[in-house]
């Protein structure tokens, strides 16, 4: 599902920060354009900035989205598996246009699509994938703990932070969709369904549905495609969005496990590709999977206990 915005233009690098300069363009997502940023004092400390940032911004007639995200940052902060979020500020070019700016951890290592898009094809290497699938999941659990359901999972959201070891932690960003959970028994019928359709789980497309276990889904399609390079439903230029919407929901046509897989892999692949919600695994039960457990963290340690990402 798109979201309108006006973005802030390339030329317009006139748009600074009161304490930092805008850089160039980095790219345009659904809610806004993101930037470079730099301090302008780089050598004085600043407990809010850091030296080199991401800005996103957006006018701010057409911000909802970008506010609506600060304010789910606000709850969201000290996970080392989501993005981190610095601030926000309101800038008025020369032009006299009011853009509102979030200023967010940069991540040098670009999203997870870009990663996957260099494997040409082939997909990562299954250590790898075990190794951000562990990452993405303790950033989905700690979003859940939190009370909210991200609903736009996709690789293009996870963003790659260089780690003190010289490799890259993935990260989850983008939360301009994410939605409270409502804690009764009785369902809220909520007739609004957001994300990207290719990520979507079944039981969004059929009745509304995007509660944590519509996570779940979208993080059995992101390891599909870490694993084989491509989208769990393919890419075909012909197929209209009602067939692809009927594939995804037809109960009968089950995702293909990927063969070149270990056996872990292809169950754990198989614990959240599951068509009906009420049977797919729990981010509890997946945090425990063999195929999950006992891998290193980005320090070389040995799993730690979650409490780094416990309220």
């Amino acid at each position: 599902m798109k979201r309108k915005f006006v973005a802030v233009e390339e030329d317009s690098l006139d748009n600074h920060g009161v304490a930092w300069w805008r850089g160039h363009l980095l790219g345009k997502g659904g809610s806004g354009s993101v930037f470079l940023a730099y301090l302008k004092k780089p050598k004085s400390r600043n407990e809010f900035y850091r030296r080199v940032m991401a800005v996103k911004s957006a006018e701010v007639s057409s911000s909802s989205s970008l506010q609506k995200e600060k304010e789910v940052f606000n709850h969201l902060h000290d996970c080392p598996y989501i993005l981190e979020c610095y601030g926000e500020e309101t800038t008025v070019s020369q032009n006299g246009q009011m853009f509102y700016n979030l200023l967010l951890e940069y991540a040098s290592g670009g999203t997870l699509a870009d990663l996957i898009r260099r494997s040409g094809g082939c997909g990562l290497p299954e250590l790898d994938v075990k190794r951000y699938t562990r990452s993405i999941l303790k950033g989905i659990d700690y979003i859940h703990r939190h009370d909210y359901v991200h609903r736009d999972l996709k690789p293009e959201n996870v963003l790659l932070v260089p780690s003190g070891s010289g490799d890259f932690v993935p990260k989850i960003a983008d939360f301009g969709l994410a939605k409270k959970v409502q804690k009764t028994k009785r369902r809220v019928f909520d007739s609004s369904i957001a994300g990207t359709i290719l990520y979507m789980a079944p039981e969004t497309l059929v009745d509304n549905i995007q509660e944590s276990p519509s996570d779940i889904w979208a993080l059995g399609c992101i390891v599909y495609e870490m694993f084989t390079g491509k989208p769990l439903w393919g890419l075909n230029p012909n197929e209209s969005t009602e067939e692809l919407c009927k594939r995804i929901v037809d109960r009968f046509k089950l995702p293909e496990i990927p063969s070149g897989i270990s056996k872990d892999g292809k169950d754990f692949l198989k614990r959240c590709l599951v068509k009906n919600h009420k049977f797919r695994f729990t981010i509890e039960m997946l945090l425990n999977h063999p195929f999950v457990s006992g891998i290193l963290d980005d320090r070389g340690n040995e799993p730690c206990d979650w409490s780094c990402c416990e309220e």
